[in-house]
């Protein structure tokens, strides 16, 4: 069973920071990342990471959110710092296989406010 597991989220006050951690298992991905979606919005694209190699990031995230990855653990991350009220919203793990197959993780919530 494919799984994707995301972690991390909460309360923070703007200007803050919070990391997101997501355990992907039950295939290999060959691309990872994390996407958004606030109250009515579309889902977003937020930072994604390619197994073999590069990130990709969109431009609210450049500068402020960082996405890595522990192979160990098999685990990726996103560090988001300097958090405005504007990245409040539900952050979600992705995850595309081999042959192009989309996953997708439950959501965490992120608000930020003071």
């Amino acid at each position: 069973q494919v799984q994707l597991v995301e972690s991390g989220g909460g309360l923070v006050q703007p200007g803050g920071s919070l990391t997101l951690s997501c355990a992907p298992s039950g295939s290999y991905f060959s691309i990872l990342g994390w996407f958004r979606q606030a109250p009515g919005q579309q889902r977003d694209f937020v930072a994604t990471l390619f197994i073999v190699g590069g990130t990709n990031y969109a431009d609210f995230a450049k500068g402020r959110f960082t996405i890595s990855r522990d192979s160990d653990k098999n685990a990726i991350f996103l560090r988001m710092t300097s958090l405005r009220p504007e990245d409040t919203g539900v952050y979600y793990c992705y995850g595309r296989n081999a042959v192009g197959t989309e996953y997708w993780g439950q959501g965490t919530q992120v608000t930020v406010s003071s």
